[in-house]
């Protein structure tokens, strides 16, 4: 097994490659540095088989989509991903052969709803769940200590105390850990009970990451078009949510609620379906074609999408264009279609 961190610095991206078949995934990749992980690979004679997130990341663009582009590799993360041009979306216990290895993808949910922890060999790779003598923040959208906690007790913490940590972020100098050490040394969760951590979490109050208004919904949506103009987080918080089961019964009177999609047309069309008698207007096109809307602005309306996340900031567009009375669909495609409610495939 061939290892090494790119980035030398507090953002860490890993090269993983199987030294007898040649075959590489990059881990967490910086668009920064996309120069510098295609000089690696073609040194090291490497083939980029995949390129994975190990979540949404709010303080970096990410590379994974350019890659993918530059290379031909797949873009991997997990179920709860937002951005659309994930090739395939893993679950909680799924392997991938790269050559020679076994990557096992453990779902890690907390500090983002998309979190996941790769598992190969003796090493972990576990993102922004757990860190070096420390965790993730949990309180961006989305983001759950309690869920966090679970994560690192009931999937980190059960892999043996030998197994090394490779974190995606590091601010003081560390470059790996272990879970034997993790679990007896992070003042955040040695002796802490669910409830303790939960509220210890919620004492912190962090200040943002500096670069978070021109890279989350980017990194969210897969989109760097200048013409797009993303909204605040201040307007994204003051977003309204809808349930799924809420917006099923309002679907069924007449009339019902606007429905607006906002994903590509691959994923209208694609296994989750649509809502019926949803309109299609990709996120990317919504500004410039709010107008075919006609006289809806007064009219409720419900946005769309794949989990609820890039339909939060169609929402926040559409509120800024004067439209009135506009809904999230809280979980989207995702949380609709696990209550099994009605779905269109044509």
């Amino acid at each position: 097994m061939l290892l090494k961190e790119l980035n030398r610095g507090k953002c860490k991206t890993y090269l993983l490659a199987c030294e007898r078949d040649r075959l590489a995934v990059l881990i967490d990749p910086v668009r920064d540095h996309i120069d510098r992980y295609l000089a690696v690979l073609a040194y090291l004679d490497l083939k980029l088989q995949a390129v994975v997130d190990t979540h949404t990341h709010a303080d970096h663009r990410t590379a994974c989509f350019e890659l993918a582009d530059l290379t031909g590799a797949r873009v991997l993360m997990h179920r709860n991903a937002p951005a659309p041009k994930v090739d395939h979306h893993v679950a909680d216990g799924e392997t991938l052969a790269l050559g020679s290895l076994t990557l096992r993808f453990l779902a890690t949910p907390g500090h983002t709803p998309d979190g996941i922890s790769i598992h190969v060999g003796d090493t972990v790779f576990t993102g922004d769940t757990l860190l070096i003598r420390g965790t993730g923040r949990a309180d961006f959208p989305g983001g759950d200590a309690a869920a966090q906690y679970d994560s690192i007790l009931e999937k980190l913490f059960t892999l043996p105390d030998h197994t090394v940590v490779l974190p995606a972020h590091d601010y003081r100098g560390n470059s790996a850990s272990t879970i034997g050490d993790e679990r007896r040394l992070n003042p955040r969760l040695a002796g802490q009970t669910r409830e303790a951590y939960v509220e210890l979490m919620a004492s912190l109050k962090l200040p943002l990451p500096d670069r978070i208004q021109e890279v989350l919904q980017p990194n969210q949506t897969a989109l760097d078009d200048d013409a797009l103009n993303f909204p605040t987080l201040a307007q994204l918080n003051e977003v309204r949510q809808i349930p799924p089961r809420v917006l099923n019964e309002l679907l069924a009177r007449r009339p019902g609620p606007l429905v607006i999609d906002v994903r590509e047309d691959s994923e209208f069309h694609g296994p989750l379906g649509h809502l019926p008698g949803a309109i299609l207007i990709p996120l990317r096109s919504l500004a410039g074609r709010a107008s075919e809307l006609g006289g809806a602005k007064d009219a409720p309306a419900v946005v769309v999408c794949r989990s609820g996340v890039r339909s939060s900031t169609a929402a926040a567009i559409l509120t800024s264009l004067g439209f009135e009375d506009v809904y999230n669909l809280k979980g989207g495609m995702l949380a609709w279609h696990d209550l099994g409610l009605p779905v269109e495939h044509a």
